[in-house]
């Protein structure tokens, strides 16, 4: 019979190795052996040595690696596919477990815009963790756009259309949207009717562009129907809320969710512009990769969220609806 110090030396070993998949497994992904080490929390030497533990043990090369690049290797991409049914099946065994205990434990990877995570998400993330001492949330802002699946993400948030995609999609609320600028702006350069408005007169429009986005329109109601008006600028960024400061500045306009600039509007440091086209709203989803669908932190703290998102967006828009018309 093994007695317990067996099993917990067996148990080492188990643990080791699934460390080391799960390195290969985001190493091969990010094409980094830097990355992966940051993204597992620990340092490159680290991940270096787990990738040549994992390649001695299975006595191939995964990776060809020189000085400026990691590709990897047929053994690597034969052995990728495995590693990720080992990962899975490690899940879900967990996620059982969670099911059976009714104790939601581990960490769990969260995206969001900017101004989604600081306003709607963010100031719920202490309360959360309050009712869910098990879990261990890290949660990543960007407005730039995101691979859900290749940074290792339990569930993203998403503002806007979304294209074809194999993540799982959940669709939380309907943001209304507002183009504003500052009075100072409207002094200087008028007040513009309508989109046709915003082209003809050039008007100063600050844009959320990002690497990699494409050529920039504004997708506006009109008396026949929506149409996209090809906005110009002096100024972009890739964070709304440096956009919004410019706003305040008068040194443009800005087509923003409501929620983001409700205490502008009511303050008067912004007010409502070519309100004869208005912005049609936008989705705002929750994505999860299929893989995690019955992990239930991740079904916990989607329904977490979505809940204070719906909430807060109904009162911004409630509080919007008091501006003069």
């Amino acid at each position: 019979m093994k007695t317990p110090s067996t099993f917990n030396f067996i148990l080492k070993i188990i643990m080791a190795y699934l460390s080391n998949v799960r390195m290969f497994v985001r190493v091969y992904e990010l094409g980094s052996m830097s990355a992966a080490a940051r993204d597992q929390r620990t340092s490159p030497a680290v991940a270096s040595a787990r990738m040549a533990e994992l390649e001695k043990h299975l006595g191939v090369r995964l990776f060809n690696r020189t000085t400026r690049s990691l590709k990897p290797t047929s053994n690597g991409q034969l052995f990728y596919e495995g590693a990720l049914k080992i990962l899975e099946a490690v899940s879900e065994a967990e996620a059982a477990l969670t099911h059976a205990t009714a104790q939601p434990r581990g960490v769990l990877f969260v995206a969001a815009p900017l101004g989604i995570g600081r306003r709607l998400i963010a100031p719920h993330v202490p309360i959360f963790k309050d009712e869910n001492p098990e879990i261990e949330l890290r949660l990543r802002l960007s407005d730039r756009s995101i691979d859900v699946t290749a940074e290792g993400l339990d569930v993203a948030f998403h503002l806007g259309p979304l294209e074809d995609s194999a993540l799982k999609m959940r669709v939380i609320a309907e943001c209304p949207r507002i183009l504003c600028a500052a009075p100072a702006y409207i002094a200087r350069r008028g007040m513009p009717e309508d989109g046709a408005a915003l082209v003809r007169e050039r008007h100063d429009c600050l844009n959320l562009r990002f690497p990699g986005a494409r050529e920039f329109q504004w997708r506006l109601q009109t008396a026949d129907g929506p149409q996209r008006f090809k906005i110009t600028g002096p100024f972009e960024s890739d964070d709304g809320d440096v956009l919004t400061s410019w706003a305040l500045a008068g040194r443009g306009i800005i087509l923003k969710p409501v929620f983001e600039v409700v205490e502008h509007l009511l303050s008067g440091a912004l007010v409502p512009v070519a309100t004869a086209s208005p912005p049609l709203p936008v989705t705002l989803a929750s994505l999860t990769p299929h893989r995690r669908l019955r992990d239930p932190k991740v079904t916990i703290f989607t329904d977490f969220i979505a809940l204070r998102i719906k909430t807060a967006l109904s009162e911004a828009e409630a509080r919007c609806a008091q501006l003069p018309r």
